[in-house]
C-alpha cells in the first residue's frame, strides 16, 4: 500500500502519472479528435471580410449574450434545421492568427437570440447595421448595448464613393445634416453575422427553418383558408423585425405596411414581387432582400393577408395559387 504521507517518492509519481491522465484526457484525446472533424460538403471557408468580422465578433465578446448551438431539444428546433455537429464549426475554429487559436464560440447564455443561423433568418445588411448602431431602432425592447464606435457621424458633404450610409432617424444624429457611415469593422461583423448559415447534411430532407411557419390556422382565421399557415406568427418571425409588430415601420428606415397604398392595392402582384425579389428603395428606406428562396408560396400568401387586414387595411386576400403565378412570372424573365 503506497504511503504518500511519507514516502515522497510516491507522492511524487502518483501526482506525475494523474497529471498525464487527466492531461490525456482533458487535451490530448480530445485534441486528436477534432483532427477527424471534416467540413460538410458544399461548406465554404470564411472569405477575408468574414473572418475579420469573426475577429471584432471576438473582440466585442459577442458570445457573452449570443450562443451558436442549437441543442437536440424541441425548445432549440427554432434556431436551426437540426442539432449542431463539429463540422458545422470547422472553418470558424481555425486560428484567428498564428498566435491565437480562435475562442469558442459556442455561447452559455441566451441574453440575446442564438446566432446559427442568422444569415438566413434576417439576410438584409441594413437591419444588421441599424441594430448594431442601435438596437432598440429595429427592436424597441432590446437591452443589447449599442455599438455606436463601429460608425461615424460626418457631415454629408464629406461622403465619398463607396460609403455606406445608414437610414437613420433624424432625431437620433446630432445635426440634422449630418450622416452616418458604417466602419471597415462593422461592415465586417455583418459579412460574418450572414455568413452564419447552418449547412446541410448529406441526402438531408429540408425541413422548414422555423418550425412555427408551419403551424396551421384554423378555418376561421385570416382570409385564404385553413390550407394556409398562420401569417400573424409568420411576420412576427420573419417581418416585424423591420416593419414593426404594429406594421408602422421605422421613419426613414423601413416603409409601415399600415396604411400603405401597396399593400391596400386591390393589384396583388407588386406587393408579392417586392416580397420574392427584394426592392431598392435607398432614396427613402433601407433596401429589402429578397426572400423568394425562404419562404413558399403558401406562406408568402398567408403574410400578405395578414398584412392586408390588419393596422386597419382592407384590401381583399389572395391565395397560394396567386402567388405562384407571381414567382413563375418572374422567374421566366
Amino acid at each position: 500500500m503506497l504511503n504518500l504521507s511519507k514516502n515522497h517518492r510516491n507522492l511524487v509519481l502518483v501526482s506525475f502519472w494523474g497529471y498525464l491522465i487527466l492531461s490525456a484526457f482533458v487535451s490530448i484525446i480530445p485534441a486528436l479528435q477534432m483532427q477527424e472533424v471534416k467540413p460538410l460538403p458544399g461548406q465554404v471557408d470564411l472569405t477575408h471580410n468574414e473572418r475579420e468580422g469573426l475577429k471584432t465578433y471576438v473582440a466585442e465578446n459577442c458570445m457573452a449574450c449570443h450562443t451558436q448551438q442549437v441543442r437536440s431539444i424541441a425548445m432549440d428546433k427554432t434556431w436551426g434545421n437540426r442539432p449542431a455537429i463539429p463540422s458545422d464549426y470547422y472553418f470558424s475554429k481555425q486560428r484567428l492568427d498564428f498566435w491565437r487559436q480562435s475562442p469558442s464560440l459556442l455561447g452559455s447564455e441566451r441574453t440575446g437570440p442564438d446566432l446559427t443561423s442568422i444569415g438566413t433568418r434576417q439576410p438584409s445588411d441594413d437591419w444588421h447595421l441599424l441594430h448594431l448602431y442601435n438596437p432598440r431602432l429595429v427592436v424597441k425592447e432590446s437591452i443589447m448595448p449599442s455599438y455606436k464606435w463601429l460608425f461615424d457621424e460626418v457631415d454629408s458633404s464629406q461622403i465619398r464613393k463607396g460609403d455606406v450610409v445608414l437610414k437613420v432617424p433624424a432625431e437620433y444624429l446630432s445635426n440634422p445634416k449630418n450622416k452616418i457611415v458604417a466602419g471597415k469593422k462593422a461592415l465586417d461583423l455583418v459579412a460574418y453575422l450572414k455568413s452564419l448559415k447552418q449547412p446541410e447534411l448529406p441526402g438531408e430532407t429540408t425541413v422548414a427553418f422555423i418550425p412555427a411557419k408551419k403551424k396551421k390556422a384554423s378555418a376561421s382565421t385570416e382570409g385564404g383558408g385553413s390550407d394556409l399557415p398562420d401569417g400573424g406568427t409568420l411576420f412576427m418571425n420573419t417581418c416585424a423585425v423591420c416593419h414593426q409588430s404594429d406594421g408602422k415601420g421605422l421613419p426613414g428606415a423601413f416603409p409601415p405596411l399600415a396604411g400603405s397604398p401597396i399593400v391596400n392595392d386591390k393589384d396583388y402582384r407588386l406587393m408579392v414581387g417586392i416580397i420574392l425579389k427584394g426592392y431598392d428603395a435607398r432614396a427613402e428606406y433601407a433596401a429589402m432582400p429578397p426572400m423568394a428562396d425562404q419562404l413558399s408560396d403558401e406562406e408568402i400568401a398567408a403574410i400578405v393577408n395578414h398584412e392586408k387586414t390588419s393596422w386597419g387595411n382592407d384590401a381583399p386576400t389572395i391565395t397560394a395559387e396567386e402567388v405562384k403565378s407571381v414567382r413563375d412570372s418572374l422567374m421566366s424573365k
